[in-house]
């Protein structure tokens, strides 16, 4: 038999990761960037799903902030006030969230009138189910698991892809840059798959990085460092695993964070002085106004700007209107100021509408790159799962070995993983011959 050299063992190698990561990555990688690119929409969706409340006919003196919230609670029995939205335009419906057992609910209210135009659970707001959707496949923790498993081999995906992808001894752009539409079958599809993935991969390999502190096991793991090196200063304002950062950052069972938290009785022109002293300070918006917890506590006041570095927190003293505190995105910590942009841009909101298309067009692509994946693994498929032969000794030089834990260490669902991989790979090799030749791991006996 001729001697293999190295170069070719460490190809092997990682084609056959290559494979295997996007065998498992494909329905996964298609699903998000389908619910994805919805939600890189959200704000045109919600501005057309909240048409009916954007620009009211009635006319007449607005009732005071305190008949709204009464008639907000009185629309949901045994709720409590939550926030307050700060109505943008003098038609505008009023928003104000109530909640009860544990649970958020939206009112729309005519704030001259106090008619209640709608009643929806936040959670089931469409947007809201295509956020779980794509976070956690409406599946809770185990999907927010199962989908930072796929973000982590999807990475690796990518990475092997780069790999395979680097010219060796070819001349000219064709096939390198841009495909080669006049080549059929086989080559064909090896273009598509290669050029969509060297054009998307910079793009991917960001959107998914910046994706990485909403999973429940990678948040955690990012607050939990942070915790042990002192660097957290305050709460993270980002959902982790699906839930509001505060239940995220203090267990399942905590209290689900401020929307179980009791609220003070209001006292009388406390939130009307609170949103008169809101209202100058051009806070972006959406402006959320909460209760204090108890007595004689400051209100809260934070902007939900879907771009996150305009954000900025508040604590306003309900019986004089005097501002407290105030906390501005650049006064953050910079590792939160470093996730704010990165969370800003994978939804689409750091850049306005070109982020939106960037987005969508990095999603797309994606697409692409995993449909032509299985094309070419179904078209080259000849016995069992078709995987590359597995090479018998592999070769890992120092280099491999120190990025394969580096990228461990920084994505632990992947390090576990692969753990699992490679032990599942070795059973199967010694006791589970069939098995080990269905997969590529055994040559195949030929006639």
């Amino acid at each position: 038999m001729a001697h293999i050299p190295m170069p070719s063992l460490r190809y092997g190698t990682v084609w056959r990761w290559h494979f295997y990561a996007g065998l498992f990555c494909v329905p996964f990688v298609i699903w998000l960037a389908l619910t994805g690119t919805i939600y890189l929409w959200r704000p045109q969706i919600e501005a057309w799903l909240d048409r009916p409340y954007a620009h009211l006919t009635t006319t007449g003196p607005r009732a005071s902030a305190e008949a709204q919230v009464a008639a907000a609670v009185r629309a949901v029995p045994g709720a409590t006030l939550h926030k307050y939205v700060v109505p943008e335009r003098d038609n505008a419906a009023v928003q104000i969230l109530v909640t009860r057992n544990h649970a958020d609910t939206r009112v729309y209210l005519d704030p001259r009138s106090l008619a209640v135009l709608n009643v929806v659970t936040e959670e089931r707001r469409p947007l809201r189910m295509v956020f779980h959707l794509h976070g956690e496949l409406l599946a809770g923790a185990f999907g927010s698991y199962l989908v930072e498993i796929a973000a982590c081999w999807a990475i690796v995906m990518l990475l092997t892809g780069l790999y395979l992808w680097w010219p060796r001894g070819r001349s000219g752009l064709a096939g390198v840059l841009y495909p080669r539409l006049r080549a059929n079958g086989r080559p064909f599809w090896r273009d598509l798959h290669a050029v969509a993935g060297i054009w998307v991969s910079l793009f991917a390999l960001g959107l998914i990085l910046t994706g990485l502190p909403w999973a429940k096991g990678w948040g955690s793991y990012l607050a939990e460092v942070r915790h042990l090196t002192g660097t957290a200063r305050g709460p993270v304002d980002w959902s982790i695993g699906g839930k509001p950062p505060a239940d995220a950052m203090s267990g399942d069972h905590a209290g689900h964070g401020a929307m179980t938290m009791a609220s003070a009785p209001m006292r009388a022109g406390e939130l009307a002085r609170v949103i008169a002293t809101t209202r100058p300070l051009a806070i972006a918006p959406p402006a959320l106004i909460s209760p204090p917890a108890r007595a004689g506590a400051p209100w809260s006041v934070a902007s939900d700007a879907a771009d996150r570095p305009l954000r900025s927190d508040l604590k306003i003293d309900g019986a004089t209107g005097t501002v407290r505190s105030r906390v501005d995105f650049a006064e953050r910590h910079w590792i939160d100021r470093v996730i704010g942009y990165g969370v800003a841009a994978h939804e689409g909101a750091l850049f306005g509408i070109v982020n939106q298309i960037l987005g969508t067009a990095t999603a797309l692509l994606l697409v692409l790159l995993a449909v032509s994946g299985v094309v070419m693994w179904w078209r080259r498929r000849r016995v069992g799962l078709g995987a590359p032969a597995a090479p018998p000794r592999p070769a890992f030089g120092a280099g491999l070995v120190i990025a394969i834990v580096a990228l461990a260490l920084y994505l632990p669902m992947f390090g576990l993983t692969l753990i699992a991989v490679i032990v599942v790979e070795a059973i199967v090799r010694r006791w589970m011959p069939g098995v080990a030749r269905w997969l590529g791991l055994r040559p195949i006996a030929t006639a």
